[in-house]
Formats: structure tokens, C-alpha cells, sequence
């Protein structure tokens, strides 16, 4: 099942320069947060990605032209360095199809140019590529697929650092509320698609803007609430979370590392998956 990823934004939030590196290409650790949501896909199975480029193609492109496995896989190093023996490996059994989607492209049509690679597949995948999560993508796909929806999307709490603000008309607040503790869920970038989606989606249009409240209409439109770990790359503050939690060891996202051995993080049953969105608020 192919997996398409957005990463051609301008990102210019988690910009520090002109000269940055575009907000796919930011680090967590020693890899790019691409690369990251990447091997997520890969655990569950899904290797053959389709990178809709805009600003900054070339650093995604040279980045994989060039890509070394010996800075995240452990290697056997002979005759002076003249030999190498890699003992694990990320990408070789990848297949990456690279797409130039242009600068100033809604995502709705970025994924309506790379139509054409997706003709074979009548369900896929889709991600925003600044997001992480250790959702088991695994059963989110068999309940997408024993359904007859055109999409659904992983439905998320929003983040705690936000408050809202209760007051009346002399302006004498009241009360303040954490975000997470509303009966709130927000769009959590991750995507599961069916052809159908093309019929709903017109030239220049937004995905989850225009095409989403189409199929919300005809009733073809699932969230996937989830309780579990997800987190945002959005800005600077975020990327800063996210590298103390890899510095830490603590890397929920990271459920390839489960079945090697190095460590059980989130929930690896899947348990975070709410399976009834009863009266609650999906803003998407």
C-alpha cells in the first residue's frame, strides 16, 4: 500500500534563516523527521513512498542520493575502513517515487498531481510529514477497509499548552480551561484514502477544507479517535520537545525499535484507539 507524503510546504514557522532546511528535513536525533514518519509506515509494511516536493526538493533529494546507513544501523568495519559490513538496514527495501508539486501548492492538488502513481492502489495512504504518532496503522487499515467510507483520518486530542478563556461581559474572567480537557478532537495528519476521493477533490482544491466536508456530507468520511501518543512538528518549541524526548530514550513513535529490543513505549496493543465518537466535537 502506498504512502504519500505532503513535504513541500514553505514551513515557515520552524524557519530560522533563509537558508534552512525545509521543515521535512529538521532533525530528531540524527535523522530527519521525514525519515522518521517514513520507518513508521515501513514497520506496518507499507514501503513504497511517493514525496509530493515543492520548496526545498533538492535537500529531500540529495538526502536519500546519499543516504548513509551506517548513522542509525550498527556495521562491521575491516581492512582499514577499505570494507564494510552493515548488520541492519533502514531503506533497501524502500521504494521512493520523488515529485515536484510545486511551491505554492494546496495539499489537495499536490496529491491530485501524483494521481498518477496511485492508479493501481484503491486504498492508500497520506501524511501531512510533520507528524508523529505510535497509532497501530495496521488496525486502523483493516477497519478502514472492511468499511465502505472514502477516507478517514486519525483523530486526535489537542495539545495541553493551550487554555481557553472563560469570561462574561465586564470581561472578569471566570475560569480557564486546558484545550485537553474539552471534548475536542482535531485532525491528526494521518490519512487513509480510497480512489473515490479524486471524484470529490477539483483542481487547486484543499484536501481537508474542501474534499473532507464533501464525503462528511454523503457520510463517507471516518475519524479514527486516538488516546495514545501523537505529537506535532510544527514549530521550534515542538521540535524541542520531541528532541529531549530522543535524547531521553523515550521515542513512543518509534515501534520499529519494540521488536528489536529496545524499549516497549505507548501502547503497542493499540489500546489508545476510542472506538465510539459519540457526542463529542471532531475538528478537522
Amino acid at each position: 500500500m502506498k504512502v504519500v507524503i505532503f513535504c513541500g510546504g514553505l514551513g515557515l514557522r520552524m524557519r530560522s534563516g533563509v537558508d534552512s532546511a525545509p521543515k521535512p528535513m529538521m532533525t530528531i536525533g540524527d535523522r530527519p523527521v521525514l525519515w522518521h514518519i517514513m520507518r513508521y509506515y515501513a514497520h506496518f509494511g507499507h514501503n513504497e513512498f511517493i514525496l509530493c516536493l515543492g520548496w526545498g526538493a533538492a535537500a529531500v533529494k540529495q538526502y536519500f542520493l546519499h543516504y548513509d546507513e551506517t548513522h542509525s544501523n550498527d556495521f562491521v568495519m575491516t581492512k582499514g575502513g577499505q570494507e564494510g559490513e552493515l548488520l541492519y538496514s533502514d531503506i533497501s527495501d524502500w521504494k521512493i517515487t520523488f515529485v515536484d508539486t510545486g511551491i505554492d501548492t494546496s495539499i489537495g492538488e499536490r496529491l491530485r498531481r501524483v494521481r498518477p502513481y496511485l492508479e493501481d492502489d484503491d486504498i492508500f495512504l497520506a501524511n501531512y510529514g510533520d507528524v508523529l504518532t505510535d497509532a497501530p496503522m495496521d488496525k486502523i487499515v483493516d477497519k478502514f477497509a472492511a468499511s465502505d467510507v472514502t477516507a478517514s483520518l486519525l483523530a486526535v486530542r489537542p495539545q495541553a499548552s493551550f487554555h481557553l478563556v472563560e469570561f462574561g461581559s465586564d470581561a472578569r474572567i471566570s475560569g480557564l480551561r486546558s484545550a485537553a480537557d474539552l471534548p475536542l478532537w482535531i485532525n491528526g495528519g494521518y490519512f487513509v484514502l480510497r480512489q473515490g476521493v479524486f471524484d470529490v477533490l477539483n483542481e487547486g482544491e484543499d484536501l481537508v477544507g474542501d474534499a473532507f466536508p464533501r464525503l462528511a456530507v454523503e457520510n463517507k468520511l471516518q475519524a479514527v479517535p486516538y488516546h495514545g501518543f501523537w505529537a506535532p512538528m510544527d514549530t521550534l518549541k515542538e521540535r524541542s520537545a520531541l528532541e529531549e524526548l530522543y535524547r531521553s530514550g523515550n521515542k513512543p513513535w518509534a515501534v520499529w525499535s519494540r521488536t528489536n529490543g529496545n524499549g516497549h513505549h505507548g501502547d503497542p496493543n493499540g489500546n489508545g484507539i476510542v472506538e465510539l465518537l459519540t457526542p463529542e466535537i471532531a475538528a478537522v
